[in-house]
């Protein structure tokens, strides 16, 4: 965890950390002070001939020390909060960046609602570590040290039973610790766990109504629900075990040096006996102050192993380096803009055996359009995710304006690239956020219009500056597929990539659509994956995909003609005569 702290603090939360630690070291010396008033008080007040100006000095002196410790424990407060605020705001910034550096396989080793919980919860837990705990693991061991140093030489039986409760009070923290620290760790997994259920139960929300699975979604809540209380609870039982222990020692502590120091008293002379009793007044203050700071210790122990948890949970992800590593950059020849090439590719999944593509070689010109079709799974989705480097080939090269992919920086490909995804992704905003997308708003409305969306979009209550809830769930399906398409044709791109883009646009708008890009965008690459022989039979090039394998490859009369697959896909869509026609 303290690396992470270490890593994450900068020089105005190192200074504030400078300025807690003074004020701490303030705090416990005025604190530890007012034992020595109070024992000059009592000596004062035991011996004949004490002047009450004197004890009201003495008093006066306890008392400031008492509000200048209350003022400084405040102070404290008020800096341990804005030095945990920065510092919960700077990991959580961290791990966001991180997240969106990740690959498309890293992303899939952790999972999204890990990933949720770990910048949420995680990071929540090690804030109210440094909140509560810091303070005491830096006051903790500076109280008890120099309480221990003014007490030597006080009774070595005083001692020995201060000593006894310090020990008994340690062994319970070590061995509650070693019994709750397993199931700390596993409280996280936990949490991870019914987050994701719940992600996946809302989502799937209309799926699950219309199957009537409530009841069945209940019981994998409750499951969930049931195994991260009852962990929670073993945890909580075990710790709460300390909590009676350190009443009873704080209870018997006191009465245990009072018992031993009426022994002392009784025994010694006339003379000794008021020092006897005011040092043993003065004892049990600094005794109570050094089991206080061991229970402070205690606190912290309580808190530590799931903050620890958090902080290694956390550590995993900032310590992921993404697979797709930025490339040196390119100087591209205005010859081969917009030309696409696979050059023998194979591809296959981290810690898969076998490949999802094999031996993959085709090329397309500038302005070419260029269709991929094959049954589910044949890994028509997977080859267009290597252009933008969602992934990297395993074997052979893809290159893009006659340079390999991964020669080029991250930011210079994809600003090449308009990339409509399998599933319509709408964010939170407006119409024309979401089209523009940071792009500026020059072409917007060019966009909205080429994707024909412009009669849906004219006719929402503010136009394109409309409302899109969480989702894009107050638009339908195709709309949102068209207002994803529009956010691809804004950047003016020199390859499109439409991977199914066109699957829940009807008939009559898929052909409009395509005529008007087909005419609108000439000098543009386009790179289609669709399951409708209508939306491709125009492309310049198809690419039949089976198993990862191309078996079919040319223009649509001849892959009627020469190729069985495609043949058999386009009989299952079309009739002889309409494939005729």
């Amino acid at each position: 965890m303290f690396k992470l702290i270490f890593r994450s603090f900068n020089k105005k939360q190192w200074g504030l950390v400078a300025v807690i630690v003074a004020l701490i070291v303030l705090q416990v010396w005025l604190e530890l002070t007012i034992p020595d008033y109070m024992s000059e008080i009592t000596i004062l007040v035991q011996t004949e001939g004490g002047k009450l100006s004197e004890i009201l000095i003495a008093g006066g002196k306890m008392l400031i020390c008492a509000i200048a410790s209350a003022v400084s424990a405040v102070v404290v407060g008020f800096f341990v909060s804005i030095m945990s605020s920065g510092f919960t705001k700077s990991v959580r910034s961290k791990v966001f960046d991180a997240v969106q550096d990740f690959s498309s396989n890293e992303i899939k080793k952790f999972s999204t609602a890990s990933l949720i919980t770990r910048t949420t919860n995680d990071i929540n837990q090690i804030q109210m570590f440094l909140v509560m705990g810091l303070q005491a693991l830096i006051k903790s061991p500076i109280m008890a040290i120099w309480a221990i140093v003014k007490i030597s030489g006080k009774s070595y039986k005083w001692s020995l039973v201060t000593a006894c409760a310090v020990l008994v009070l340690m062994i319970a923290v070590v061995l509650v610790t070693l019994v709750v620290i397993p199931r700390f760790r596993k409280i996280q997994t936990l949490t991870d766990n019914i987050n994701r259920i719940t992600r996946e139960n809302l989502t799937g929300l209309r799926v699950v109504r219309a199957y009537n699975a409530e009841a069945y979604q209940q019981n994998k809540f409750e499951g969930a629900n049931d195994a991260l209380t009852n962990n929670n609870l073993v945890a909580n039982r075990v710790m709460s075990l300390i909590s009676p222990l350190m009443t009873a020692i704080m209870s018997f502590l006191p009465l245990s040096i009072y018992w031993i120091g009426a022994y002392l008293i009784n025994a010694a002379e006339i003379s000794q006996k008021i020092v006897i009793f005011s040092d043993m007044v003065v004892f049990s203050s600094y005794a109570i102050q050094i089991v206080m700071s061991f229970v402070m210790l205690v606190m912290v122990f309580i808190m530590l192993p799931r903050a620890s948890v958090s902080s290694k949970r956390l550590n995993e992800v900032l310590n992921t380096k993404s697979s797709i590593k930025d490339g040196a950059g390119v100087v591209v020849s205005t010859k081969e803009k917009g030309k696409v090439q696979f050059k023998n590719v194979s591809f296959k999944y981290l810690d898969a055996d076998e490949y999802v593509l094999e031996n993959i070689s085709f090329s397309c010109s500038r302005g070419e359009t260029v269709a991929f079709i094959g049954s589910t799974g044949s890994g028509k989705s997977t080859l267009i995710n290597l252009i933008p480097r969602f992934y990297d080939a395993t074997e052979g090269e893809v290159l893009v304006d006659g340079k390999n992919v991964k020669d080029y920086k991250l930011n210079d490909l994809r600003n090449r690239i308009g990339y409509v995804s399998q599933r319509a992704v709408l964010f939170t905003g407006s119409v024309l956020s979401n089209v523009a997308f940071g792009e500026g708003e020059k072409d917007v409305a060019k966009a909205i219009d080429l994707s024909q969306s412009e009669e849906f979009v004219s006719a929402m209550s503010e136009g394109v500056n409309s409302r899109i809830s969480q989702g894009g769930k107050n638009v339908s399906g195709g709309q949102k597929q068209r207002l994803s398409i529009a956010r691809a044709l804004a950047k003016n791109p020199e390859i499109l990539i439409f991977d199914d883009s066109f699957s829940a646009l009807d008939y009559k708008t898929d052909k409009t659509l395509r005529q008007a890009l087909k005419n609108e965008l000439k000098g543009t690459t386009v790179l289609i994956v669709a399951q409708r022989i209508g939306t491709i039979k125009d492309a310049n090039q198809i690419i039949v995909l089976d198993e990862g394998k191309i078996v079919g490859q040319g223009t649509h009369e001849e892959l009627l003609k020469n190729c069985e697959v495609y043949k058999e896909i386009a009989l299952s869509q079309l009739s002889e005569e309409e494939l005729n026609a």
